[in-house]
């Protein structure tokens, strides 16, 4: 306690002195004088030898012997620059390997995203980015709600182009997605015919329960008309793999992405319909705000991400 109580007496001492003068006088110190000093801190001799007789008085020391010709320290001068020398030393370092920190991504960042888009466009890409930068450390949060990523301690996000806040800067950062209607062939084979949205009332639909409690309602677009279906079946989930499991298993027609379907649409196990109401839209963007401070990995991943192939020019 004793050891506590004087170094806090030390801060109290050192805080009460100004910091100009303390530096006008290890400068003098070093350089042997107020004319050579005056040349390294860019001030005239005459400010210095005031900064330096203001910590004079306040210290109640005399630091210097001064001549015409000569300035040399005195003994408590001596003294004082011997224990400084190393402080400043110190604080030069700290702040050195403060700058070196800030200029090395290893910055934790993390990002909120579909889950879905995190398997299909945001992993390959940040393990491509991590083995280029092995001290970055990432956090990724998938859920299905859109959430306000600055309120939820996010630095960024990922969604579809369409759902990113005007506010943000949005990166496109993958191919055009697309939504498919599809069914297995057993279903199809029995199934009622299906030339036409309204055939739809007529099927067994997989429905999709969102993250705010409502059923997804399907979205179809054809010559620039838009139409959307609330469809109904005797099946809820509430992910779309699970929507995909129940198509193949012949429970009904689903709703989803291309890119999931793709390999059973390739083997035959799924049949996609209506391909003529369901063209590709703008894909997905990584997203984040305007206005606050991005520290140096997070500025490397954006950079990354911008140059990457396949990935657009960013939308500010």
């Amino acid at each position: 306690m004793v050891k506590l109580a004087h170094n806090n007496e030390i801060i109290r001492t050192a805080g009460s002195l100004p910091p100009g003068e303390l530096a006008a006088f290890l400068a003098v110190a070093e350089n042997g004088g107020f004319r050579a000093a005056s040349r390294i801190l860019g001030q005239t001799p005459s400010a210095l030898s005031h900064a330096v007789a203001g910590l004079e008085r306040r210290l109640k020391i005399k630091l210097f012997h001064r001549s015409t010709r000569n300035v040399s320290l005195t003994e408590p001068g001596r003294r004082l620059a011997e224990r400084l020398m190393p402080a400043l030393s110190e604080i030069g370092l700290a702040v050195e390997e403060l700058h070196e920190q800030a200029a090395t991504p290893s910055d934790l960042v993390r990002i909120n995203c579909d889950a879905n888009a995190a398997e299909q466009v945001l992993m390959p890409l940040l393990t491509r980015f991590m083995k280029l930068q092995l001290a970055m450390r990432f956090e990724i949060r998938s859920e299905g709600r859109l959430v306000d990523i600055a309120e939820g301690g996010f630095d960024c996000g990922v969604r579809a182009t369409e759902l990113v806040p005007s506010e943000m800067v949005a990166i496109p950062i993958g191919p055009d997605q697309q939504h498919i209607v599809v069914a297995s062939p057993a279903y199809l084979d029995d199934a009622p015919p299906l030339t036409s949205l309204s055939d739809l009332l007529l099927h067994q639909c997989i429905q999709l329960r969102m993250a705010s409690g409502s059923i997804y309602r399907w979205e179809f677009q054809r010559r620039g008309e838009d139409v959307v279906v609330a469809t109904t079946g005797n099946l809820v989930v509430d992910q779309s793999r699970l929507l995909l499991a129940a198509a193949l298993d012949g429970c009904g027609l689903a709703y989803v992405t291309r890119w999931m379907a793709a390999d059973a649409l390739a083997d035959g196990r799924l049949r996609q319909v209506l391909a003529e109401w369901t063209p590709p839209y703008p894909g997905l963007c990584l997203y984040y705000p305007k206005h606050r401070h991005i520290g140096a990995g997070m500025r490397e991943f954006l950079d990354f991400l911008r140059n990457a192939k396949g990935v657009q020019s960013a939308k500010d």
